[in-house]
């Protein structure tokens, strides 16, 4: 009865032994997250971030330019190729508590000298020079998780795994915006080459005026200069702007994986019009919903495991052995069953004593990057928080500065519209229509711009809530 009681004994020690876990299970940090955003309404649980690019992009062309670099785009295969590679650790990890398994064969033979002690106990007891020796076995060795670092390795795999993830998820919400913003560029451009043309032909049509007058002598020959350098400064825009707008296109299809070529519009930047109002949500979401942090934390996760895994290494590892199989010193009797069968079973406790203090070394380490990840998420939430309150004050005071301008430009179009009518009949000078006229490029030039700049400013909204990785 005593031995069958024994029996119990081990398998009760072992697992008492396995439930004794190091180190601290993962806790999210503490994080101050205000209520609102800055400059922003009442949050609520709506969210533009919820929209997927394709849903918010609401532009056919700028949604081909999208999802071909989703394909395309090699920052972004690449992120998917560490995806693969992260998914390969993860699956090594996972088979970590199996017991290694391996078989071997072999043949020796042994040749002592006949004048040895070897030599003349085999020639006198086996009546041979020479012993040979078959052997065939599976060798098994199995280490037993007693502090569970074998679970804190695959849990540091795993959290890697997912910041592959999202960091793959943040190039592909930066790959959004960064083609969108490029687009709109594109846009202006177009606005800006129409507007340079435009006031191109009015400035011939204003020194063609001037030249027939200065024919009949009613102006001097300073007036058609400035009439032709006015001209002039306009043409100058034009080659500027092509030039703009070819290396533009370039800079998308490079970021589309494409070679360089034309990219198709199918706005004018006047058209285009969002499907979602600018609704921000709760300040807590993005937690949840930017890339970005998530990636933080998960590194942070990944931290915590490889500190635990580090602390079990200072304590004894527990690992049984078994061989088995066949052994012979004749090959007749190799495979002769049972006689050639044999088998051996241990099992051992090894505790590191003195190593250098490398182990102890590499738990402090381990516990000095795990404070640095904790920093690095909560600077990852503090930086998300503002910038969602930056897309928001620019979203709302370029909104009224566009409103300032447009009105600017109409008021100077009635002033062109007038300056012609007074120069007509001799009421205003050339110099007072040259003047408005390039008031007025001025200004519509800089409408585009500010255009240009609101939609930016959408974009770098809807990428700071955490919108574009869908």
């Amino acid at each position: 009865m005593k031995s069958i009681h024994k029996l119990y004994i081990v398998p009760l020690a072992l697992s008492l032994l396995v439930s004794c876990k190091i180190g601290k299970n993962y806790t999210r940090p503490a994080t101050t997250l205000p209520e609102n955003y800055r400059n922003g309404a009442a949050a609520d649980s709506s969210s533009m971030a919820s929209l997927s690019a394709k849903e918010f992009f609401n532009d056919p062309a700028l949604q081909s330019l999208i999802d071909s670099a989703r394909i395309k785009n090699f920052d972004l295969l690449i992120a998917f190729k560490n995806i693969e590679a992260a998914g390969q650790t993860l699956k090594q990890a996972k088979v970590n508590f199996l017991p290694d398994l391996s078989a071997g064969v072999q043949a020796n033979r042994n040749r002592p000298s006949n004048n040895s002690l070897n030599g003349i106990s085999t020639s006198q007891f086996l009546g041979s020079k020479s012993v040979d020796d078959y052997n065939a076995s599976l060798n098994l060795s199995w280490e037993i998780d007693i502090w569970g670092k074998l679970r804190r390795l695959k849990g540091q795999a795993f959290a890697e795994y997912l910041q592959s993830t999202e960091a793959a998820k943040v190039i592909r919400t930066q790959l959004s915006s960064s083609i969108a913003q490029g687009y709109y560029n594109l846009l202006m451009l177009d606005a800006q080459l129409k507007i340079a043309k435009k006031t191109l032909a009015l400035n011939d049509s204003t020194l063609n005026i001037i030249r027939l007058q200065w024919d009949a002598g009613q102006v001097t020959a300073l007036g058609v200069q400035q009439a032709e350098a006015q001209k002039q400064a306009s043409q100058l825009l034009v080659p500027q702007i092509e030039q703009g707008i070819t290396v533009q296109e370039n800079a998308l299809s490079l970021l589309c994986g494409t070679l360089p070529a034309n990219i198709q519009r199918s706005k004018d930047i006047n058209e285009v019009r969002f499907t979602s109002m600018p609704a921000t949500g709760y300040p807590v979401a993005l937690l949840q919903n930017r890339p970005d942090v998530r990636a933080s934390e998960y590194a942070l996760r990944a931290a915590n495991e490889k500190t635990g895994a580090a602390q079990a290494s200072m304590y004894p590892s527990l690992t049984l052995t078994a061989t088995g199989g066949l052994n012979s010193f004749k090959s007749s009797n190799w495979f002769n069953i049972p006689g050639s069968l044999f088998g051996t079973v241990a099992g051992g406790l090894a505790q590191p004593i003195f190593n250098r203090r490398q182990l102890k070394t590499q738990y402090e380490l381990a516990k000095i990057e795990r404070e640095k990840s904790v920093l690095q998420f909560r600077q990852s939430v503090l930086t998300a928080v503002t910038e969602v309150s930056d897309a928001l004050i620019k979203t709302q005071k370029l909104k009224e500065q566009v409103n300032i301008a447009q009105s600017r430009v109409k008021t100077l179009r009635l002033a062109i519209r007038n300056a012609g009518q007074l120069y007509s009949s001799g009421m205003a000078t050339y110099l007072e229509v040259i003047t408005a006229q390039g008031n007025l490029l001025q200004s519509e030039l800089e409408l585009a711009d500010l255009q240009r700049q609101e939609l930016f400013a959408s974009v770098d909204l809807y990428k700071a809530l955490g919108g574009g990785n869908l």
